[in-house]
């Protein structure tokens, strides 16, 4: 066998004994649902000036602004569905492989596909909500709203800012979110890293906190990553293949 398979049958293996496993996806695991990669040539890294926190909430014009890129950003991917990827994810969880699914993605397509236990860590663009009163809507009443003229819609009870609730550069990581991450990480048997670059702290962080809590560490992604010297397993290879490879030698289908 060549390096790619051994490292397969050690992937099986490992996910054959999981019990409390916990998948870390980035944004690699969701391009072939036709969403650029965050920090390639078509990502939001390289496309999009980002727009701070504190502008949104001191700068009508920022809400404007940041309103109009939504609107365009939601329309383009409304017809987005999960990949294979995604739904080998959920099947391992159904399985009894997966305890959960810890994801940087605000795509929504890990639940989408079926999983449970989704712990969003940058929140979703699905669901948009009152930065005074935590009112929540839809994110497509919100588009809406926008389309028929509202160009920074405001909360209809306080009159606050709505917000997709997705966390913004400068915007503080969501506790609750953090918290039950690191609980499902410190307490994984087997932790595998999907599509990250494992650059962006302090999710980044999450792989290492599990292999130094006694998890194997699986890292699937197509560039080099910081952990790579202290993973169990690494793999080149395209994401959603790999997976559906993975569930292939453990004799299970979706």
């Amino acid at each position: 066998m060549d390096a790619h398979e051994i490292a397969m049958e050690t992937f099986a293996d490992l996910v054959r004994m999981a019990r409390r496993g916990v998948a870390f996806t980035g944004a690699g695991i969701s391009t072939d649902s036709g969403i650029p990669d965050y920090r390639g040539p078509n990502g939001v890294w390289n496309t999009q000036t980002p727009i701070m926190y504190e502008d949104f909430m001191n700068d009508r014009e920022a809400r404007v602004r940041a309103w109009k890129r939504a609107a365009g950003n939601f329309r383009a991917r409304q017809n987005v569905r999960p990949n294979a990827g995604h739904y080998a994810l959920a099947e391992l969880q159904r399985r009894g492989h997966l305890a959960a699914v810890v994801t940087q993605n605000v795509d929504g397509l890990h639940i989408e596909a079926g999983s449970t236990e989704v712990i969003e860590l940058h929140g979703s663009t699905r669901k948009s909500a009152c930065q005074w009163c935590a009112r929540e809507w839809l994110t497509e009443l919100i588009i809406e709203r926008c389309e028929h003229g509202e160009d920074a819609p405001d909360c209809d009870d306080c009159e606050g800012p709505i917000k997709t609730k997705t966390v913004s550069f400068g915007q503080s990581m969501p506790k609750d979110e953090m918290q039950r991450a690191s609980d499902v990480t410190m307490g994984a048997d087997l932790y595998i890293a999907i599509g990250s670059t494992l650059l962006v702290e302090p999710a980044a962080s999450f792989p290492r906190i599990a292999k130094q809590s006694g998890a194997s560490l699986v890292i699937i992604n197509n560039a080099e990553t910081p952990l790579d010297g202290i993973a169990d397993v690494v793999l080149r290879a395209q994401i959603s293949e790999t997976l559906q490879g993975l569930l292939e030698r453990l004799g299970y289908t979706t």
